[in-house]
This record gives structure tokens, C-alpha cells and sequence, in this order.
């Protein structure tokens, strides 16, 4: 997050996030028309408030025109142009006359504005705005989660049907670990572990770490729904295989046999794409909202889309606590139905 100008990625979490947007404009105050119902601004008022010349805004635009486009920089031309001329016009405090004969005009919006202050290198405003952006990020995100960002997996609606199937999944692993291999308890964990590598390649102990876990935390409560989905689907499909060559052979298997059989058991083309999906989405959530960078996994690190924002820290998302209780309230309404 903190390498706002080296990293696209680091950039696009900021513009994503349209709460930290909502706070940056109330912060910064920059002034200019609206234009298509949203406030725009032109390249001068830019180079004016930024402190450097209309060259430099063009070289950086020239450099990093796609990000911008995407971001809300436009290039105006036409009837728009014309439209965009007669809002300029009408703002009372406004120089004009640079206007008058211009044919295709670039404009900003505040997202685009905020993605050229983390472009600029040559401007001591730009960097100003930058400071302000991380201190605004960090602090809409711990307003939003109450300060504790280690279960914001949990704001997500899909979490508790998620984590209650998980459960019965697990049992079923652990059942049949019990039932069809001949190996101490060491076997719960070294299974569990294999499982944890192949989905997001860390163990337990590596994961806690990361996270940095207390001995009472339960590492599957900080787990996305996405991870969780994707583990009970490897214990689920684990167990079957299990006791099929169990019953197969008429015993129970040794370590040499279950390794070999979990083995042959990763390597399913089918897992490929959604582990990668689950990679993704874990390691993209954890770096913008923990700061929790899983090393094994940067490859995996892409910008966090909006509508995560929306589902982790929006007016939807929402406590377990109360997740749970709006839960208990739903089964009560149907019991009384019933």
C-alpha cells in the first residue's frame, strides 16, 4: 500500500475503495465544475494545484494514459465539448479565455485526480496528497471494521453458511483419517497441512504467522469464503478417496500409501483454476486490508475489485455478531411459519 508510485496495484486499491474516495474529497476541497453530474477538472487547474508546469501533467499523462482512462480522465470533443464549455463558463471564478478555441479538451474527475497525485514525482503537493491518502485509507478501513481488520472476512454475508459446511466437511477428513490410515494423531495435522500447501501454499504455522494469530485464534475463522469453499472441497473429495482404497484393500493404508494417494489426489487438472481463484482473492484481500503480504503467494497479488470494498467494508457488510444474530432471527421466523 505504501508504494503508491511504483505500484499499479497499490494505486488501483486506492481508487477502488470509494468510501476512502468519499473522505479524500472532503479532505482535499478542490474546487471545480460540474460536468455530467461529477465535479471535473481541467489539466491547468491541476498544474495550478499541484505546483508544476502544464508540460509535466502532459509528459505524465502521455506515460500513463490507459491507468487514467480508466480511472476517470477523458478526452472531450464535439457536443460535449461544447456542453463542457458552457459549465466553465457559468462558474463565476473561472479563466476562460484558454477555453475558447480549444477542439478536444482532456478533463479529470476526483478519481482521476487522486491517481495523477500518486503518478507525479516531481511535485510536493502530489506527495502531500499521497501521506493524506494512506492516513484516509487506513483509518476508513479501521473505522469500518471497528479497528480489527483480522476478521474482516467475516463481514462478508456468505461467511457463516460458509464456515458451518466447513465444519461437516473437515469432520468427514478427520473421520476418515481415524477410520482407513494406520498413523498416530500426527496424521490430523500432517493432512491438514498438505491440504492448506495445495490450496494456498503454506502450512498452519506459516499462515498464523503471516497473519500474526494468537494460540486461541482458529486460523479457518480469518479464512475468506472463497479459501473455505475450496478447502471442504479438497477434505470432502480426500475422504472419498480414502476410504475407497481402504475398502479396496481390505485394510488400512499406510503413511507411504496416503502420501502416494494424496499425491495423485493434488494433481486433478480440476483444482487448477480454482485454486488459482482462491490464490488470488487471498492474497489481493490480505495486502490491502491487513497489510499481510503471503510471500509464497505475490505472484497471486492483484488490485482489489470494488465490489469487494462493498462486500467487506460497504453498508452491507456487517459483524459476525450480527451476521449471526439476523441468521438466528430468519430460522426463528421460519420455525413460527412452520
Amino acid at each position: 500500500m505504501k508504494d503508491l508510485v511504483n505500484s499499479n496495484v497499490a494505486r488501483q486499491n486506492v481508487l477502488n475503495n470509494k468510501y476512502a474516495l468519499e473522505e479524500m474529497q472532503k479532505a482535499i476541497g478542490l474546487r471545480g465544475v460540474i460536468f455530467e453530474c461529477e465535479l471535473k477538472f481541467t489539466s491547468q487547474d491541476l498544474s495550478s494545484f499541484f505546483e508544476v508546469s502544464d508540460r509535466t501533467i502532459r509528459i505524465c499523462l502521455e506515460k500513463n494514459q490507459q491507468e487514467l482512462r480508466k480511472n476517470g480522465y477523458d478526452v472531450l470533443d464535439g457536443n460535449r465539448l461544447k456542453e463542457f464549455k458552457l459549465s466553465f463558463f457559468l462558474a463565476d471564478d473561472k479563466e476562460v479565455n484558454f477555453l475558447t478555441k480549444t477542439s478536444k479538451l482532456g478533463i479529470f474527475n476526483f478519481r482521476a485526480f487522486i491517481n495523477l497525485a500518486m503518478l507525479l514525482t516531481k511535485s510536493e503537493r502530489a506527495r502531500e496528497v499521497r501521506s493524506l491518502v494512506l492516513d484516509i485509507v487506513i483509518d476508513t478501513i479501521n473505522k469500518r471494521t471497528g479497528g480489527n481488520t483480522k476478521y474482516i472476512n467475516q463481514r462478508d454475508e456468505d461467511f457463516v453458511y460458509n464456515i458451518l459446511n466447513n465444519k461437516d466437511y473437515h469432520k468427514e477428513l478427520v473421520y476418515a483419517l481415524r477410520d482407513y490410515v494406520d498413523l498416530g494423531n500426527v496424521k490430523y495435522i500432517l493432512y491438514n497441512d498438505k491440504i492448506y500447501r495445495s490450496v494456498f501454499k503454506e502450512d498452519a504455522d506459516e499462515y498464523r504467522r503471516i497473519l500474526k494469530l494468537s494460540k486461541e485464534d482458529d486460523e479457518r475463522n480469518t479464512m475468506y469464503s472463497e479459501v473455505l469453499d475450496l478447502i471442504a472441497s479438497y477434505e470432502a473429495g480426500f475422504a472419498e478417496e480414502l476410504r475407497k482404497e481402504s475398502l479396496s484393500k481390505g485394510r488400512r493404508l499406510t503413511q507411504i500409501e496416503t502420501d502416494a494417494l494424496y499425491a495423485k489426489f493434488e494433481q486433478h487438472r480440476l483444482w487448477v483454476p480454482l485454486v488459482e481463484k482462491a490464490r488470488i482473492k487471498m492474497a489481493s484481500r490480505d495486502i490491502c486490508f491487513r497489510d499481510a503480504l503471503h510471500a509464497n503467494l505475490e505472484e497471486y497479488v492483484r488490485a482489489v475489485p470494488e465490489e469487494d470494498f462493498e462486500r467487506f467494508i460497504g453498508e452491507k457488510s456487517m459483524e459476525l455478531s450480527q451476521r449471526l444474530e439476523t441468521y438466528i432471527a430468519a430460522l426463528k421466523r421460519l420455525k413460527e411459519r412452520d
